[in-house]
């Protein structure tokens, strides 16, 4: 199985985040954000790549601190 992190600066809005998938059906979990992920807030939103389109549709502008997708 392929993973991806929604990386965020801001652990406040990693959680919302994922709270937000969590309502829109898409499983996820919080955890540590990988080290080749880069600078974050020390977690991230992690979800299964067959998801990654349709968490891609529900970053909105709303989370100024989203960083990326990293994929591991």
């Amino acid at each position: 199985m392929r993973y991806c992190y929604a990386v965020f600066t801001s652990r406040n809005e990693t959680l919302s985040f994922a709270g937000h998938l969590k309502r829109q059906g898409i499983p996820c979990v919080v955890t540590s954000t990988p080290k080749t992920a880069g600078r974050a807030c020390g977690i991230s939103v992690r979800f299964l790549k067959d998801y990654l389109e349709l968490v891609k549709m529900n970053i909105s502008t709303s989370f100024k601190t989203f960083k990326g997708f990293y994929e591991a």
